[in-house]
């Protein structure tokens, strides 16, 4: 108990030090505005692109038998363990006018860092190993059986993804896209050396409330209710994703009928 009391009192604080006429004050301020924008458009992007490019790498990884499983296993989870500032110089290691693939993409006229991109690729690297690992779990808890009668009644790939895997780890693959746009939201370090700090270009929630603390804390106060409220509902979505899926496999393995 004391613990959770030590990890309830700062965020209490927050609230209290942030009053509701304050805070509604500062909601039209324009660089305000302009943060929250940018954070929800490209953290939707970061979601995405994790879904569309995570899924492949999720259901690899469903085969453990592989000789690359334990490399590629590595390589998702290395970026939850860097620490942001590494990730971010890496980026610009690569990506960047400098990097090894920058005169590449001077020569076909693409910036990448400083660029609304750059958040979002920043963004990426850093989050999408939250789907990948999630959805992971979820292709790899469907039962072998279910896919062989499926391909017996004369079912296509498609059409056993789409009609006995999907609506089984359907619930994984959200909570895990959930909790990677959460992760995005919340992206700083990557971000501030491999898109900077631009208001109204790169300048995130977690960027501008940097800037706030130096320069109007009222505007970092505020938005830091914003992504501690975005925090906890995400939070309180995905336990309740996970908490129906464990009745629903109770409920199954208890009812040989159901």
């Amino acid at each position: 108990m004391p613990l959770v009391l030590f990890i309830f009192i700062p965020i209490f604080a927050l609230m209290v030090k942030t009053p509701l006429d304050t805070f509604l004050k500062n909601l039209n301020q324009s660089q305000l505005v302009q943060a929250i924008s940018l954070s929800l458009v490209t953290s939707l992007t970061t979601a995405f692109i994790t879904l569309l490019l995570g899924t492949p790498v999720s259901i690899f990884l469903t085969y453990r038998s592989n000789r690359l499983f334990p490399i590629v296993d590595t390589l998702v989870d290395l970026p939850t363990v860097l620490p942001p500032s590494v990730a971010g110089i890496a980026l610009l290691m690569a990506f960047g006018r400098k990097g090894i693939f920058g005169s590449f993409l001077s020569s076909l006229g693409i910036t990448i860092p400083f660029t609304m991109l750059a958040v979002v690729i920043a963004q990426t690297f850093v989050a999408s190993p939250f789907y990948i690992k999630a959805a992971a779990i979820g292709f790899s808890s469907v039962d072998e059986e279910l896919k062989q009668a499926a391909a017996l009644d004369g079912a296509n790939r498609w059409e056993i993804l789409r009609y006995v895997i999907f609506p089984i780890v359907w619930s994984s693959l959200l909570s895990g896209a959930v909790m990677t746009w959460a992760r995005a939201l919340g992206e700083f370090g990557a971000t501030i050396i491999f898109a900077g700090n631009f208001p109204g270009r790169t300048q995130t929630m977690p960027l501008a409330i940097y800037i706030g603390f130096e320069v109007n804390l009222d505007v970092a106060l505020t938005l830091s209710v914003i992504l501690i409220c975005l925090s906890f509902l995400t939070l309180i979505v995905i336990k309740g994703f996970l908490h129906r899926r464990l009745e629903y496999s109770l409920k199954k393995s208890s009812d040989p009928a159901f």
